[in-house]
């Protein structure tokens, strides 16, 4: 399984700011290695982002993204202790997901 996302939510006035890393080699499937073999396709394609039971934020990804995606958003509500989620899914089935509490 994938490393742990390194996720951060603050909320000030009403919004909450989310800040996440991604471990994940977001291989686009035509880079070559040093005998010249093609590296498969290994990159995120779907990203849900809870606050709580409610979807932020979803995405679709595709091979552009780079290495270790960082994503950065906003969005209206959430308060100090309550949980945000984090979740991807790759083109070879791999998945993950974490959470944490806003400060």
């Amino acid at each position: 399984m994938a490393d742990p996302m390194k996720i951060r939510a603050n909320a000030a006035n009403g919004v909450t700011e989310v800040k996440v890393l991604m471990a994940h080699p977001m291989e686009a499937g035509i880079r070559k290695d040093a005998a010249g073999n093609v590296v498969p396709a290994h990159y995120i394609t779907d990203v849900t982002v809870k606050h709580g039971e409610r979807v932020v934020l979803q995405c679709q990804w595709g091979q552009s993204v780079s290495q270790n995606p960082y994503l950065a958003f906003k969005f209206k509500g959430g308060a100090k202790g309550d949980t945000v989620s984090v979740s991807w899914q790759d083109n070879l089935g791999e998945s993950r997901t974490d959470q944490v509490t806003v400060a």
